[in-house]
């Protein structure tokens, strides 16, 4: 983990570097201050020496600008350096994430990673702060105040040892019993980061089905968990303060009773006494930095875990050794292929068939009958489990991934647009298209007919998600993204289920002519829409039962004529 955290120290580096330098220097100016104080009363007050007062305090005020000006310094770069590590963090998170297969991002909630990006990353950065400010100035202080001590009185510093003993024990108890509870609340705040993220993304759902009080009950009890963690973890982190206090005026009596004496007897003059109550005190405030920089060290642990775990988390799609980066054609072959998203839980078995380029197939099949698993082994989204799955005669694992992706379009069960202009969207599928392109491909899709409805036409701001256009909208802008990159192999998973018949035929018409090369595969939920299908696959529970043109499949498959007849006479009822 710290492996992990300190390569993105990287050119901040220098910045670490100075605020430890200009804290240090800070605390020497500090400790010569108690020095300049004594040395005033002593030969200065005591003596009745006016003039050696005025020049001893002139260097005083020297001495505490140097101070404050180191301060200002230290705190500038540990702010610089502390905010650079956590941009480095997000960044080399958002960056492995981008790597990630879906199986990798199977791991990870939605919410998780965005905690991780922001309140683990705001963590890590107040400890970093910490640690280049008050872990360089607290054990600075507290050697050079404690060697002072030494100096001006070895039998008083024994107090200063004591406390530091007694309070590093307490200090270790508190850090024990806080660190499981801290790693406890991250759990949680992934449930509660969670339950907001479901609640924003379907508010209208959740308005149409009147269930704000239950939303509400749920964000609440998300809430209270992480609370009453917290809660758990303060009561611990709480009890520094007290004893802090308790140490504190206990070294303050004891030093004031043995100082008195010593006085007394002459072993101590009134001016040095003076200056060891300011070491104490700088002692003790050490001690106290020193305990918060640990709470929010052990808060920042849990959090610095869950940080290195996903920049070292390795996607399992990797290039092969000397990668091919041509595809052929859009030839698909499946020999023998199953595949799992748990191990031993398979949910295709023994898939085999052959596509020839410029085919279009249709497939269909019930819910739960891994349409949509079949079609996302052929970008290597996910690998097989056992088999070979080839695109133009070549195993998909042999392709350099860019290069095979960059050749399969799909579009989506759930259609995703991003906040930007309808041109911003469609430029996904060719970042370089011109106006020309862009309005061709959204001929094809049937988009050009409500776009130029728009007042603003391609350059309509699309919001998050899509959400101010209808979802036979959101359809078509998607399938005219893909089509601009002009691939060899097209996926439409359910792609058309929000359009009216009449469009979706057009839509399949001008696949027909205007890419014939291109391999189309429809997975659909009407008959309608892969019947004119150079063939269909019919899944079932996983494997194909049939395949075959419309005409074949209606004599010889049993679940295609039953879902067949059952859409016609149903009025074309969704099977």
């Amino acid at each position: 983990m710290i492996k992990t955290l300190s390569k993105q120290i990287k050119e901040f580096k220098k910045d670490s570097i100075l605020s430890i330098v200009f804290v240090t220097m800070e605390v020497i100016f500090e400790i010569i201050i108690p020095i300049l104080m004594a040395s005033i009363i002593d030969n200065g007050v005591e003596k009745g020496n006016i003039n050696f007062v005025w020049g001893m305090g002139a260097l005083m005020i020297v001495v505490a600008m140097c101070s404050l000006f180191c301060g200002v310094m230290s705190g500038k770069y540990a702010a610089s350096a502390s905010t650079g590590v956590a941009r480095n963090l997000r960044t080399a998170m958002f960056q492995n994430i981008q790597k990630f297969s879906f199986s990798n991002l199977d791991k990870y909630s939605t919410a998780g990673l965005v905690t991780r990006l922001t309140t683990d990353v705001t963590n890590v950065q107040n400890a970093y702060q910490m640690i280049v400010r008050l872990c360089a100035r607290a054990p600075f202080m507290l050697i050079f105040a404690m060697a002072m001590t030494i100096v001006i009185s070895g039998k008083l510093s024994l107090i200063f040892l004591g406390a530091i003993v007694f309070l590093g024990v307490v200090l270790g108890v508190i850090v024990m019993n806080a660190f499981p509870r801290f790693e406890q609340v991250f759990k949680k705040y992934d449930a509660l980061n969670a339950s907001v993220q479901e609640n924003v993304n379907a508010i209208r759902v959740v308005k149409a089905y009147v269930r704000e009080d239950y939303e509400i009950k749920k964000f609440n009890k998300a809430s209270d968990a992480v609370y009453r963690l917290f809660i758990g973890a303060e009561k611990m982190v709480v009890l520094n303060m007290p004893v802090m206090q308790f140490v504190m005026y206990a070294c303050i009596l004891l030093l004031s009773w043995l100082g008195a004496k010593m006085i007394v007897a002459g072993s101590l003059t009134t001016g040095e006494l003076m200056s060891l109550f300011t070491y104490v005190m700088n002692i003790l405030m050490s001690l106290m930095m020193i305990s918060m920089a640990f709470v929010m060290i052990t808060l920042s642990k849990a959090s610095a875990e869950r940080i290195a775990e996903v920049i070292n988390e390795e996607s399992n799609l990797s290039n092969g050794e000397n990668p091919i980066y041509d595809v052929k054609d859009g030839s698909i072959e499946f020999e023998h292929v199953a595949f799992g998203y748990r191990e031993g839980v398979d949910v295709l078995k023994n898939i085999h068939f052959q596509i020839k380029a410029g085919e279009t197939i249709g497939i269909i099949g019930g819910t739960g009958s891994s349409k949509s698993s079949i079609v996302q082994l052929i970008p290597r989204l996910y690998d097989t489990t056992a088999g070979t799955v080839k695109v133009g005669g070549v195993d998909v694992r042999a392709y350099d991934i860019e290069t095979l992706r960059d050749e399969v379009a799909m579009v989506l069960q759930k259609n995703v647009l991003f906040s930007g202009t309808i041109n911003d969207n469609i430029r996904w599928g060719n970042a370089d298209a011109s106006e020309e392109e862009i309005q061709r491909v959204c001929r094809l899709a049937q988009a050009d007919e409500f776009i130029q409805t728009f007042p603003q036409k391609y350059e309509t701001y699309i919001e998050q998600g899509g959400n101010n256009v209808s979802g036979g909208q959101k359809q078509r802008l998607c399938i005219a993204r893909a089509l601009l990159k002009k691939p060899k192999i097209l996926i439409l998973d359910d792609s058309t289920s929000a359009v009216d018949t009449k469009t979706d035929t057009l839509i399949r018409k001008a696949f027909l002519e205007e890419i014939p090369d291109t391999t189309k595969i429809i997975i659909a939920q009407r008959i309608s829409s892969v019947q004119d299908a150079d063939r269909i696959m019919v899944l079932n529970d996983g494997q194909i039962v049939d395949f075959g043109t419309h005409d074949e499949l209606i004599r010889t498959s049993e679940i295609y004529r039953d879902v067949y007849e059952s859409q016609v006479k149903g009025g074309g009822i969704d099977e």
